[in-house]
């Protein structure tokens, strides 16, 4: 059981952020550890009472003072919320651990007060959907995903411990690295994707009859397109941590877009089958 507590015992699960990921991570915790009792705290009052009603949270607080007596404090928040939020826990108990899910992860790391460095977990399970609140939790979203664990020499044995504890219970595969190593590749493999898939949708939004457009779309379209329905308060703020990363990605792409145009304007069919080919390897190491 969570830090050798007895079946007797309730075990105190904070979760700041009940949507998606906080949502499901706290379905997850409940199949995984029966006796975990589970606070919630979220800004959204119609989230806090979505949340009660699922079953993702036994109780709601309405500050942060009231959850920081637990035995574990997720923070399940955009990435800008999540350092505001670790400005305020000072005071959180020295066997308290505190792990963030952002998707950036060397300004969040930066930003951890010198007095709770010990207590912190930097993690990011790499998984999602676009979906957001209570709503769109889901079970099992965790199972069989990967989350990485940067930084984790600087975090305290005992909460690295614990947190890597969860993240195998709940069926994750675990990786390490340093936090501005995670950030170039996720800016890579989720950031700029997104950034695409935003562009995507709004370049398709932007002409003369975008309904009849979309009509036809297949597949392809939808599963491109699909993520520009995440939201761009969350998008904004990684967008912003993940800047100087990001841009070199997009910058990536360009370049190979712009590849793409020259071959199809000189009409170098045999270039651009050969580099359709060399893009088709990705999915062999996928």
């Amino acid at each position: 059981m969570l830090k050798n507590i007895n079946l007797g015992f309730a075990v105190k699960v904070g979760i700041i952020g009940l949507g998606l990921m906080g949502g499901s991570l706290a379905y997850d915790m409940r199949s995984k550890y029966e006796d975990a009792y589970i606070i919630g705290f979220d800004h959204n009052d119609k989230h806090c009472i979505e949340a009660l009603k699922l079953g993702i949270a036994d109780k709601i607080v309405d500050n942060l003072s009231e959850i920081k007596n637990v035995d574990i404090l997720f923070l399940a928040v955009p990435v800008d919320a999540i350092i505001s939020i670790i400005q305020n826990l000072h005071d959180i108990d020295a066997h308290t651990t505190i792990v963030d899910l952002g998707s950036t992860k060397e300004k969040i790391i930066s930003s951890i007060p010198d007095d709770i460095r010990s207590n912190f977990v930097a993690a990011h399970p790499m998984t999602g959907t676009e979906k957001s609140g209570p709503t769109a939790a889901i079970k099992g979203l965790y199972h069989g995903k990967a989350v990485v664990l940067c930084d984790i020499e600087n975090s305290g044995k005992e909460h690295a411990e614990l947190a890597k504890e969860i993240f195998e219970n709940i069926g994750m595969k675990i990786f390490y690295m340093e936090a501005k190593e995670h950030d170039k590749h996720a800016a890579y493999i989720s950031h700029m994707p997104h950034a695409l898939s935003f562009a995507l949708a709004t370049s398709v939004m932007k002409q003369e009859n975008p309904k009849a457009i979309i009509a036809l779309a297949g597949g392809g379209f939808r599963d491109m397109s699909r993520i520009a329905k995440s939201s761009p308060n969350m998008w904004t703020d990684i967008f912003r941590q993940n800047k100087e990363h990001l841009i070199d990605a997009i910058e990536c792409f360009e370049g190979e877009l712009d590849k793409c145009k020259t071959m199809v304007q000189n009409q170098e069919w045999e270039d651009l089958y050969n580099w359709m080919q060399e893009a088709n390897s990705l999915h062999k190491i996928l």
